[in-house]
C-alpha cells in the first residue's frame, strides 16, 4: 500500500504465519527495492484483546519504530477491507492507541499529542551552527525551516542531525519545511530506520504543521505537500497549553496483492 508515496508491505498476521525467527532479516530483504517487493516499511497486523487489532510496525531496515503516520492510514484501510475492522476503528501501536476512520480511500487518524515541543534552538553542525525545532510526534523529529524545498540539503544535513548528539542515542527524523501561502507548507524528510528521503512522512507532516503553528505562521487544519506531489492535511487545536486534538487527514491506496515466496527474503 502506499499513503502519499510513503509504501508499506502490510501483512494479516492475526494468525502468526510470520515467524519470528530471523524476522529482522527477512524484513530488511524483503523492503529491498529492486532485490525484493521494495519498502519504506513492513506492518504485521495482529490481534487485540482492548481495541480492533495491533500492529507492529519495522523501518525498512528491520529496526522497530513506535508510530508512522501514512502506515497508520494504510493499515487502517486494510483492516476496513478485510473485515478486521469497521470503518472507524482503534489499534495498538507502541506509541498508544491510535483511532482512525476510513472514507473510501482516504483515511483520517487521530494521532498521539505531541511531545517535547521545543522552538528554535542552535545544533552545532559541522558546517556552523543550524537553528531548528523539534517534537515527539509519536515518533522523535527535528523541524528546519527553509526557503526553498528543491534545494534542501536533505541527505547531507538530514544525516547529520539523524545522528546527531543532541539527538543520541534514539536519534531524531529531520524535516526541510518551506512555507506555500496561508496555511500551506513544502515538506521534505530524512527518515531514521529508511536512512533516506522517502516520498512523504506523515508523523513529519504533523510534526511540521505543530511546529509552524507554535511559531504562529500557521493556523489550523494546514496542508503539507509532501515530496510525492500528494498533499496531507494535519487538523489540531491549539490553546495556551499547547497543542492536542491532533489528526492525519490523507489517502491510502492499495497497489496490489500478493504471495510473498520464500526466495524474495531468503537470500
Amino acid at each position: 500500500m502506499s499513503g502519499s508515496g510513503n509504501d508499506f508491505i502490510i501483512i494479516d498476521n492475526r494468525a502468526g504465519r510470520v515467524s519470528e525467527t530471523g524476522l529482522t532479516r527477512m524484513i530488511s530483504n524483503v523492503c529491498r527495492r529492486k532485490m525484493s517487493v521494495g519498502a519504506d516499511g513492513f506492518i504485521l497486523i495482529e490481534p487485540s484483546v482492548n481495541v480492533d487489532f495491533k500492529w507492529r510496525f519495522y523501518n525498512s531496515d528491520g529496526s522497530v519504530a513506535e508510530m508512522c503516520g501514512n502506515g497508520a492510514r494504510c493499515a487502517a484501510r486494510f483492516a476496513w477491507l478485510n473485515g478486521i475492522a469497521g470503518r472507524g476503528m482503534a489499534f495498538e501501536t507502541d506509541a498508544g492507541v491510535i483511532s482512525a476512520q476510513v472514507t473510501n480511500d482516504r483515511v483520517k487518524i487521530r494521532m498521539t499529542d505531541p511531545l517535547d515541543l521545543k522552538i528554535d534552538y542552535p545544533v552545532a553542525l559541522k558546517n556552523g551552527p543550524m537553528t531548528l525545532s523539534s517534537v515527539n510526534t509519536g515518533v522523535p523529529h527535528a523541524v528546519v525551516l527553509i526557503e526553498d524545498a528543491d534545494r534542501a540539503p536533505v541527505t547531507e544535513v538530514g544525516s547529520e542531525i539523524r545522528y546527531h548528539r543532541d539527538f543520541a542515542p534514539a536519534g531524531t527524523n529531520v524535516n526541510f519545511v518551506c512555507l506555500q501561502g496561508d496555511n500551506a507548507i513544502a515538506i521534505r524528510t530524512y527518515e531514521r530506520g529508511v536512512e533516506d528521503e522517502t516520498l512523504a512522512c506523515g508523523t513529519g507532516s504533523v510534526a511540521a504543521a505543530i511546529v509552524m503553528a507554535s511559531k504562529e505562521l500557521m493556523n489550523s487544519p494546514v496542508n503539507v505537500v509532501t515530496r510525492s506531489g500528494v498533499t496531507l492535511t494535519i487538523h489540531f487545536r491549539k490553546t495556551p497549553q499547547g497543542v492536542s486534538d491532533v489528526y492525519l487527514e490523507g489517502d491510502a491506496r492499495v497497489i496490489y496483492k500478493g504471495e510473498l515466496w520464500e526466495e524474495s527474503w531468503n537470500y
